[in-house]
Parts: structure tokens; C-alpha cells; sequence
């Protein structure tokens, strides 16, 4: 009897494997998942994207998605040393426009990681001035180069800021040749350092956000730190999607007046530029194609049931899915057309 008995428990043992093993097959992400993110600030805008995102995924996956913010570097390597997809990465545009500014520890990052699927748009970067000066609105200020004045941008370098910068200097440089030499930039760190030069007055334009700098926009000129909105280069048609409230006390409308084609920052004498702010994930090249497939199929279905398209606009980000490859396609673009105005401005 007991040869049948221990027959039984090695049929069952088996079939129980097998089980697992279909299951794991099924579900080749269990248990703990780690994105890393590319900034070490867990209040703005990337962490914030990141952490609507981790939670959909840990709700609709029935897993513990945690987002880490180590920093450009670190979550680089985390994502290099992973293959399994235990680790993701989660981060924007700067991620191959560092390569292209040819700053050390970035890649290139369509040759050295797999692109995963793009989830949102920021759309609030803009330029920001001081309330009480004398340039108004972004074509004072590219006429006051064009004058021969001199006119300091606080940016922060290797992102996205940078290439905004690019972009007004490129424009100062296609409609009055020589004069692009009179905006020059000061390169600094956080958002509040930025703002802290322009309150100091020691630059005339500073690299802001609707989400971080709409407040001051609403204090009288006589304060010293208030406020205006100069020129925002995410596409009109992508601020349109936002909620008709805006940001703060700022509506949809009044935010449009501050993108093309209300406002110019030409690219080449024919069409303004403009650019949107991508989120996306970032794997190891390595990874099982299964397990892209199994996260562009997961973030299908959430965005989907339309819910975390409602939470990304109360915080005044755009819903953008695309799975990874037509992710990786139009991101490859994007960065040929950001590589030809780097080495235009150059």
C-alpha cells in the first residue's frame, strides 16, 4: 500500500510544480518591486509621477511597487546590476539628453537599457521672470539681446532646462545672428536656488514650474519675490488636456497664452519649438522581453479603467501611455530633434 500512497505524493508534488511554474510563467513579477528614479527629491515632479504610477501598479499587480529616489547615478546602476525586473527605473527626457550634453555617467540610453513605456507629461516647465522688470513677456526679453543687453537664465544643467535654454538662445540666434551671445546662463541646483536668484535679482530669468513658481505669479509687483510667466514650450495641445482649472489660481486659458503659437520661440524662422516633458521607465537590456510585455500589458489595463488619468491631472500632469516599443520609437525621435538644436547652439 505504500508504494501507491508514495506514487500519489510524487504525482502531486509534480503537478504542484507545475502549477508554480505556470504561475510564475503568468506572473513573472511578485512580491516586491523597486523603481528607482532618477532624482534624489521625493517632491518634485519625477517622485510625484513615479508614486501615482507605484500605486496603480501595486493595486492592479497585487505586489509592493516602492519608489526609491537615489539620484541619476545610483538608479542607473540599480538598473544595470537587475535583470530579472525586480528593479525598474522611472525617469524623463534627461535621461538621453544628458548623453547628448555629454555629461559623465550617462549613456547612451537606446543602445545600454531597454526603453519601457512612456505614462505622463509634465506640461508646467516654464520660463519665469520678476513681476517688476522691465522685460514683460519673452519677446522683451529676446529684444533685449537683440539690443545688446545683457540677460542671465538660471537653469539647472544636463535636463531639460538646458535645452529650453538652447532653444531661446538657438531663437535670438536664427532671427538676430551675433546678438545670441547676450543671454548666457547661471547654472545652479534646486528650484529654490533658482528662485533665489531671481528674489536676489542676480538673474533676469530663471527655469520654473506652473507647480512650483504659480504662487508667486499671484503676489503684487511691490513684493520682491513675485512673479510672471514668461513662456511655457510644452505644446498647446498637451496643456489643453489639462483640467480647465489649471494650477492654483491660474485656468487652462491662462496658461495657454503662454505657449506657441501665442508665444514665439522660433526654431528655425518657420515653426516655433516646443517640447513636451516625458515620463517613462527605463529596464535593464537584458531584461526578459516577458516581463516588458507583462508590464506594458499591466499599465494598459490601468490606464484603461481611466482612474489614474484623473489623479495625473489633479496634480496637473498629462496622461500619456504608450507601450515600449512605440515608446522607444518616438522618444528616438525626439532625441534626434533635441540632438540638432544642441549642436546648433553649441
Amino acid at each position: 500500500m505504500k508504494k501507491p500512497l508514495l506514487g500519489m505524493c510524487v504525482v502531486a508534488a509534480t503537478a504542484l510544480g507545475l502549477v508554480s511554474a505556470a504561475g510564475a510563467a503568468d506572473k513573472p513579477i511578485s512580491g516586491n518591486l523597486r523603481i528607482v528614479i532618477g532624482s534624489s527629491s521625493t517632491g518634485g515632479d519625477t517622485y510625484q509621477n513615479a508614486a501615482i504610477i507605484a500605486d496603480e501598479l501595486s493595486r492592479h499587480l497585487d505586489i509592493n511597487a516602492k519608489v526609491d529616489a537615489v539620484g541619476v547615478s545610483a538608479a542607473f546602476q540599480a538598473v544595470s546590476r537587475v535583470k530579472d525586473g525586480s528593479t525598474i527605473m522611472f525617469f524623463h527626457d534627461q535621461s538621453y539628453l544628458g548623453h547628448l550634453l555629454g555629461l559623465k555617467g550617462y549613456q547612451d540610453l537606446f543602445t545600454a537599457y531597454t526603453v519601457g513605456p512612456t505614462v505622463s507629461i509634465n506640461p508646467g516647465d516654464a520660463f519665469v521672470g520678476a513681476k517688476d522688470s522691465k522685460y514683460k513677456t519673452i519677446e522683451d526679453v529676446i529684444q533685449g539681446a537683440a539690443k545688446g543687453e545683457r540677460i542671465r537664465v538660471a537653469i539647472q544643467p544636463g535636463g531639460v532646462s538646458e535645452v529650453y535654454y538652447g532653444a531661446l538662445n538657438n531663437a535670438i540666434k536664427v532671427r538676430y545672428p551675433g546678438k545670441e551671445a547676450n543671454l548666457v546662463t547661471v547654472k545652479t541646483g534646486s528650484q529654490g536656488d533658482k528662485n533665489q536668484l531671481l528674489f536676489d535679482r542676480q538673474a533676469e530669468v530663471i527655469h520654473g514650474s506652473v507647480q512650483a513658481n504659480e504662487q508667486y505669479t499671484r503676489l503684487p509687483a511691490e513684493d520682491q519675490k513675485a512673479m510672471r510667466f514668461y513662456w511655457l514650450p510644452a505644446r498647446q495641445a498637451t496643456i489643453a488636456q489639462a483640467n480647465p482649472e489649471g494650477m492654483g489660481a491660474t485656468s487652462r486659458e491662462d496658461l495657454l497664452k503662454f505657449t506657441s503659437p501665442n508665444v514665439h520661440v522660433t526654431l528655425d524662422g518657420k515653426q516655433d519649438f516646443t517640447f513636451d516633458k516625458e515620463f517613462f521607465f527605463i529596464y535593464n537590456k537584458e531584461m526578459d522581453p516577458k516581463v516588458v510585455a507583462y508590464l506594458d500589458k499591466a499599465l494598459g489595463e490601468i490606464f484603461a479603467k481611466g482612474e489614474v488619468q484623473k489623479k495625473l491631472k489633479q496634480s496637473f500632469f498629462i496622461p500619456n501611455f504608450q507601450p515600449s516599443k512605440q515608446a522607444e520609437a518616438y522618444l528616438m525621435k525626439k532625441a534626434a530633434q533635441s540632438k540638432k538644436l544642441i549642436d546648433a547652439t553649441r
